[in-house]
Formats: C-alpha cells, structure tokens, sequence
C-alpha cells in the first residue's frame, strides 16, 4: 500500500489517468446503438404483430 499526503488536494494522488473525451464518446455511441437495435427490435415485433 502506497503512503501519499493526502493534506493538499491538489495532488490528485487518487485520480485515475482517464480520457473523459473518450469515455463520453463511447457512452453515448455504446447507448445510440443500444436504442437503434431496441427500435429495430420493436419495428420489426410490430409489422410481425400487424
């Protein structure tokens, strides 16, 4: 376990090397995929029902 001073939080000693560009272009592609092939699903379910 690594000691770190903690008193000055301008350390970011906890903060994860992240990309929040790239995480908020993943989630919104991964979430538009997910409600086009919910929206073909239920097209496709009403011209079966129809």
């Amino acid at each position: 376990m690594q000691n770190a001073n903690v008193s000055d939080p301008r350390q970011h000693v906890n903060e994860e090397p992240r990309n929040d560009f790239l995480d908020l272009v993943v989630g919104f592609g991964g979430m538009a995929t997910f409600m086009v092939v919910v929206f073909t699903v239920a097209v496709i379910v009403k011209f079966i029902i129809s």
